[in-house]
């Protein structure tokens, strides 16, 4: 074994979680479905100072069923499901063309909170990913409009100067359009929450669609 892989491993085995006091949770009391859950629990990371909470993992699938992953934006969380949104042509959008499936999953290590939706990912309308755009800050606009997600860059120099004609296009026009730009929304088949232990008793509470409603169940931790 190498110096470098060897420091590495015990770096890695110095490493603590949850070394703070943990909330309980008490699972006999969730609300029937898990939307209402979800917004408590959130507000409830905000609080405790969770650091990006609205930052969540997206898994989805290529055409050839290949895994995939990434962190970026929790957009919205209402009765249709969880939204983010992305371009169309980038790699996450081409794959949920090809596989309408994804998982979303958030960690909220200050509570020892995670978080986990899997359903199928649709677009929204035109007019909500118009909208969408249009709520970004300047930067995330300049960001929509340079384009070319996921493309190869064949020099750091190109999305500088990419990068400086759509900073400038998004100051003169909030309004801009960039015709890619896209809202998703993961409707959701299956909800888990997830609250870690110290004794590694760890609750974990799933809801899976069932009909029109949804059936509660534990999990073995």
């Amino acid at each position: 074994m190498s110096d470098a892989q060897e420091n590495f491993r015990d770096l890695l085995h110095t490493q603590r979680v949850w070394e703070a006091p943990l909330p309980r949770f008490d699972p006999s009391a969730a609300p029937a479905a898990p939307l209402p859950l979800f917004h408590a629990w959130f507000a409830e990371a905000v609080a405790a100072g969770q650091p990006e909470p609205h930052t969540m993992t997206l898994a989805t699938a290529d055409a050839g069923g290949r895994p995939d992953v990434r962190t970026l934006m929790l957009h919205d969380a209402d009765e249709r499901g969880w939204h983010f949104a992305t371009h169309a042509t980038s790699a996450k959008g081409r794959q949920l063309a090809a596989r309408p499936y994804a998982a979303l999953g958030f960690y909220w290590p200050a509570q020892g909170r995670q978080v986990r939706v899997r359903g199928t990912a649709l677009p929204t309308s035109r007019e909500e990913s118009r909208a969408d755009l249009r709520a970004r800050s300047t930067g995330a606009l300049a960001a929509a409009l340079t384009g070319s997600q996921s493309e190869v860059l064949p020099a750091h120099e190109d999305l500088v100067r990419a990068s400086e004609a759509a900073w400038e296009r998004a100051r003169a026009e909030p309004d801009a359009e960039a015709g890619t730009w896209t809202r998703y929304v993961v409707g959701p088949q299956e909800v888990e929450f997830f609250q870690g232990d110290a004794r590694r008793r760890h609750v974990r509470l799933r809801y899976r669609r069932d009909g029109a409603g949804w059936t509660r169940e534990l999990l073995w931790p």
